[in-house]
């Protein structure tokens, strides 16, 4: 099967432009939200800073910006797909198969032909999740929670449920090239401010906009949807490849395991930065803030010894409420 061949729609006919577009409305409510999550993340860091000596000194804020670095990679392709209300649920057991692809080949074929195939892995994944919902029309969500539980099995057969050591490539996610930083922190700002100017400065992402506000207007207006939600599947498994690579290469190892809940804390995160379920609405800024918000939070528990249960309570409580105020949005935005 090949996904849809449509032209793309031009700005014009889009007739939609992403929140925070100079001169649109969707600037006007989108300042308020993003000032409101730079007010939480603040008070989370005044709080911390006065509860614990060194949640302010470097190692700490490196560890922290390290610790949200995977997440973020795969939560930059997520926002575009939830702005068109599309989901991909699949992220957590797909990096964990791109992390077993690699350690597999590099077992008997080495690394040079193993990182090629670990990125074939997540775009080939990306790939049958926009088919699976673009061309079969099956909800994005029922088919990546298919695919969710499909490649963790599939990962765990791979791996015969057997962590798998991988030699000579620590680099990716261990080496600091600048400040002391590690690789993957400098790879995550890249991605992420790739992804922000292509939401705000690309036909791409005004259309994943003009989707996610009004599928039929965008339908009628010339902009085949299929083919752009099809693209952001496969961002979406060329960024889970890379988070997947990362986490290998910071291991040591692959684990059949690996990224558990991963999705989880990527939804969250994209929710919490103002991105609606409902589609049409979010901005790669706002799950930068969100993101930030989650790794300061995690942080500050462990530096307060707090038990890793009670962190997990933490974690869902806050995607409760994330979700609970974007229901309140979308019904004061009707009222």
């Amino acid at each position: 099967m090949t996904p849809p061949t449509d032209t793309t729609a031009t700005p014009a006919t889009v007739g939609a432009s992403p929140a925070g577009a100079s001169g649109s409305p969707g600037r006007r409510r989108a300042v308020p939200e993003t000032a409101a999550l730079a007010g939480v993340l603040v008070a989370l860091c005044i709080f911390f800073s006065i509860t614990s000596e060194f949640f302010f000194g470097y190692d700490n804020i490196v560890n922290i910006l390290t610790a949200m670095a995977v997440t973020g990679i795969i939560a930059a392709p997520a926002t575009m797909l939830l702005i068109a209300g599309q989901f991909d649920l699949s992220v957590g057991s797909a990096a964990a198969f791109c992390g077993a692809v690699l350690a597999s080949v590099a077992g008997s074929e080495g690394l040079g032909l193993a990182v090629p195939a670990a990125i074939a892995a997540g775009l080939g994944i990306g790939v049958l999740n926009g088919l699976l919902v673009t061309v079969l029309g099956i909800n994005a969500l029922i088919t990546t929670l298919g695919t969710l539980a499909a490649f963790r099995g599939l990962t765990q057969v791979l791996t015969d449920g057997q962590t798998l050591g991988v030699n000579e490539f620590s680099g990716l996610g261990t080496s600091r090239p600048l400040f002391d930083v590690p690789l993957p922190v400098f790879i995550f700002v890249v991605i992420m401010v790739g992804f922000w100017l292509m939401s705000r400065y690309t036909v791409f992402g005004r259309s994943m906009y003009a989707i996610g506000s009004n599928p039929v207007a965008a339908r009628l207006n010339g902009l085949r949807s299929g083919r752009v939600i099809f693209i952001g599947f496969v961002l979406s498994g060329a960024c889970v490849a890379i988070g997947g690579l990362i986490l290998a290469s910071s291991l040591g190892a692959a684990s059949p395991q690996a990224a558990s809940g991963l999705e989880l804390s990527v939804v969250t995160a994209v929710i919490l930065g103002g991105a609606s379920l409902a589609g049409g609405r979010g901005s790669v800024l706002g799950t930068m803030l969100g993101l930030l918000i989650i790794a300061v939070l995690n942080n500050g528990l462990v530096l307060l010894n707090v038990s890793s249960f009670w962190q997990e309570v933490a974690r869902g409580t806050l995607l409760i409420l994330a979700v609970g105020f974007d229901q309140l949005r979308i019904r004061l935005t009707s009222d």
